[in-house]
């Protein structure tokens, strides 16, 4: 698909809470908005490669991926037309150090991301994510 831009995302799982990340004011799209952690995919970098490396530059928590997709949907933002592949990450350790990417946190339910997120299909995401098999227990 030419023109089309890929990018991941992270729903980061903790005690049945997901992290949502509120972009920065400053941010040229989606100033603002709450969401999970995201990115785009470098040239030659695979999709999980990516996730790790975004949660590095964004938060700098440990987490652990689970590799399977839990949601890929079609979004934009800006001009870029964008598909975005969304996996479940479970936490390990760490406290979330905000890049300058995002200018607050919260750890909530799946019902507090969706009244505070207006993107539907990534709180449709959370919603997957946060079941038994996904590890809502841990």
């Amino acid at each position: 698909m030419p023109g089309f831009v890929l990018a991941v995302a992270a729903v980061v799982i903790r005690e049945g809470r997901v992290l949502a990340m509120k972009r920065s004011a400053t941010k040229d799209a989606g100033a603002g908005l709450w969401e999970t952690l995201s990115g785009r995919v470098e040239p030659g970098e695979q999709p999980i490669e990516a996730l790790r490396r975004e949660i590095a530059e964004e938060c700098g928590l440990a987490v652990e991926i689970d590799p399977r997709p839990i949601d890929a949907y079609t979004a934009r933002r800006g001009e870029a037309p964008m598909i975005v592949v969304v996996y479940a990450a479970r936490y390990v350790d760490g406290e979330v150090v905000r890049s300058e990417e995002h200018d607050a946190h919260a750890w909530w339910t799946p019902d507090e991301f969706r009244s505070h997120s207006s993107l539907t299909r990534l709180a449709d995401a959370v919603d997957r994510a946060v079941t038994p098999s996904f590890g809502a227990s841990t």
